[in-house]
């Protein structure tokens, strides 16, 4: 009876463990880590460039995302796609970017990546993780013939968020220094938002142009807008 007992609760535990494996596939399945599905409709409804088109398409976080919905005039006058997705982490950036990004068949991509690695929204901070990602987008653009522009984070002496993150301010320029270094060093135009928006001993975005300290107002894209679209045009 003891071994019968035995016997049983071992397949008890057997389905038990084979359940949450069933459990977590299935949750795995319906889970879009990238958003893939965000543009999904636009870019199947984007039509192929034309002949003499060149299409930039911007690359990025909620700090894109929102550049297009506060100033959409910018973006529909130069004819800039946004592929901007609130939250999102280079780690999203790279398992999108076919699909938002090459397959839209650009001249020119703008990445900016790094203010929600740092700030930790998918993972534990790891510079060369992110650094690795942006790499792996330049790589993948260069693959498939695209130009590119990469640009520093965003100043930020803190995340609303994540207040537990106290050194936000010295991994940003971490960053930003090895970004503009290997820009340098591949030939690759960087577009500095840092050196323009920084302010202040802790080295915040610039209330001036802020009201979150991470998120630019108008008055922030007003500042970003002329140094992105001259290195655009000088790329192109």
């Amino acid at each position: 009876m003891k071994m019968k007992g035995k016997r049983i609760g071992q397949w008890a535990l057997l389905a038990v463990i084979c359940l949450s494996f069933s459990i977590g596939e299935t949750f795995a399945q319906k889970k879009d880590f990238a958003n893939l599905a965000r543009y999904a409709k636009e870019n199947v409804a984007l039509p192929t460039p034309a002949k003499k088109e060149k299409r930039v398409v911007f690359m990025g976080n909620s700090i894109t995302e929102g550049w297009v919905r506060t100033h959409p005039e910018f973006f529909k006058t130069n004819g800039y796609i946004g592929r901007g997705i609130s939250g999102q982490t280079s780690y999203q950036f790279l398992l999108r970017f076919r699909e938002d990004v090459i397959n839209l068949s650009p001249a020119l991509v703008v990445i900016n990546a790094g203010t929600n690695d740092v700030a930790e929204n998918t993972n534990p901070y790891n510079e060369d993780y992110t650094f690795g990602n942006i790499v792996s987008m330049v790589e993948l653009a260069k693959a498939n013939k695209i130009k590119v522009i990469l640009t520093s984070v965003l100043p930020a002496a803190a995340f609303g968020w994540r207040m537990e993150i106290k050194d936000a301010p010295q991994k940003i320029q971490a960053l930003n220094a090895r970004i503009e270094a290997y820009a340098k060093a591949n030939k690759i135009r960087f577009v500095n938002y840092y050196k323009a928006m920084v302010a202040g001993d802790n080295q915040a975005l610039n209330p001036q142009y802020t009201k979150d300290g991470v998120h630019p107002t108008g008055e922030g894209y007003d500042i970003m807008e002329p140094l992105i679209k001259a290195a655009i045009e000088k790329a192109l």
